[in-house]
């Protein structure tokens, strides 16, 4: 199981708090149960199916990429640090072509913004890989996963 460790009442479903979107855009703090036996390492895909607009989505946008997070991990804090990641824990490159959490920032309408936590029976051996090339790397090995969706939309 997946939850937003930041929200009062974590559902399946939850609004992001806007503290943690476009004004402010850290990370959410994250929790997660302990994965199956044999996991090697743990990776986490947040992406937005819903750009640039829901009612006419053209693309799914990579907000984060982590990968190579050792399965003794079972936590992220709310915004955290690129040094403060679990050891051996390695960024990918978002959409914005640079590692790190990018926050929710819709031009228009709610999007829903999906966290994705894969345990995998490898230790991918990537250097700053895109969601596509992790997504590859990850075919066949993938243990068990958990996804959290949230949902976003920008004040007015």
């Amino acid at each position: 199981m997946l939850t937003y460790t930041s929200l009062k009442r974590p559902r399946i479903d939850s609004k992001i708090d806007t503290k943690i979107a476009a004004l402010r855009p850290d990370s959410p703090a994250l929790s997660w149960s302990v994965p199956p036996n044999g996991t090697r390492s743990l990776v986490l895909i947040v992406d937005d199916p819903d750009a640039p607009d829901p009612a006419a989505p053209k693309t799914t946008w990579v907000h984060w990429v982590l990968y190579a997070i050792p399965p003794t991990a079972d936590a992220l804090p709310e915004a955290v640090a690129s040094s403060a990641l679990p050891a051996g824990t390695r960024e990918g490159v978002n959409d914005w072509k640079r590692t790190g959490y990018g926050g929710p920032c819709p031009p228009i309408g709610r999007h829903r913004y999906f966290h994705k936590l894969y345990a995998l029976d490898v230790l991918p051996d990537l250097q700053r890989a895109d969601k596509a090339a992790l997504e590859k790397a990850m075919q066949g090995h993938i243990l068990a996963q958990a996804v959290l969706l949230g949902t976003y939309r920008k004040r007015k």
